[in-house]
């Protein structure tokens, strides 16, 4: 059975632009791919491990090869378990608000914990080899201001938001990644809507688009 791993990153629910723009996708590829499995990771209402403490050790104990201590282990096995969720799903949908140019610190707390040798990624003297081949991803991005390349504002030099998702996708070997941007949502009301409207239009034809080659 297919699956798709929804990871919310936004905590205003019902306000949010991402989580407006996701919601449309999720309900078109349930109507076009009914029989797959949609898995929904709210970060707001997830509690996520701290990394210190056992599971610190255990991250270096793995490194130099030394057996973990039972602390260690229930530590590591907590995070594996965490990351298993990417392991089994086909598609990764974000919905990824900027905060402060960047991402949100739930979200950066997530990639922090998973992104682990032998869990998201293998590393040896050739470097980094991503462990999530074969999925696909798709990101939407919510703005307040227009952060474009074609901004009359010098705000895109200030988007550490898309680039840090995607080179972490790229690290973990997610190569075919989507992006739907819905942004200027402080410009006013008007100005909001209709970024909104288009962003879920591009939602609506990309899910239909992924939902078929998933169905074929």
């Amino acid at each position: 059975m297919p699956t798709l791993l929804h990871v919310e990153a936004s905590p205003r629910k019902k306000r949010s632009a991402s989580l407006e723009v996701a919601r449309v996708y999720l309900d078109t590829y349930w109507e076009v791919h009914r029989d797959a499995r949609i898995d929904v990771l709210d970060l707001w209402s997830t509690e996520l491990p701290e990394f210190d403490g056992d599971a610190l050790d255990a991250k270096y104990a793995d490194l130099s090869g030394t057996p973990f201590t039972d602390g260690q282990q229930k530590a590591w096995s907590q995070i594996r378990q965490l990351a298993q969720r990417l392991h089994d799903a086909d598609t990764l949908l974000f919905s990824v608000p900027l905060w402060n140019f960047s991402i949100p610190y739930k979200l950066k707390h997530f990639i922090d914990v998973v992104s682990q040798r032998n869990v998201l990624f293998s590393f040896d003297e050739r470097g980094l080899n991503g462990l999530l081949k074969d999925k696909n991803a798709v990101v939407i991005y919510a703005r307040g201001l227009d952060y474009s390349i074609d901004s009359i504002t010098p705000a895109h030099s200030f988007d550490y938001q898309r680039p840090f998702m995607e080179a972490w996708l790229r690290s973990v070997g997610v190569t075919d990644v989507e992006s739907i941007v819905v942004e200027k949502t402080l410009l006013g009301p008007e100005v909001d809507h209709a970024a909104r409207q288009a962003a879920c239009e591009r939602a609506v034809a990309l899910a239909r688009s992924r939902a078929e080659c998933a169905v074929k």
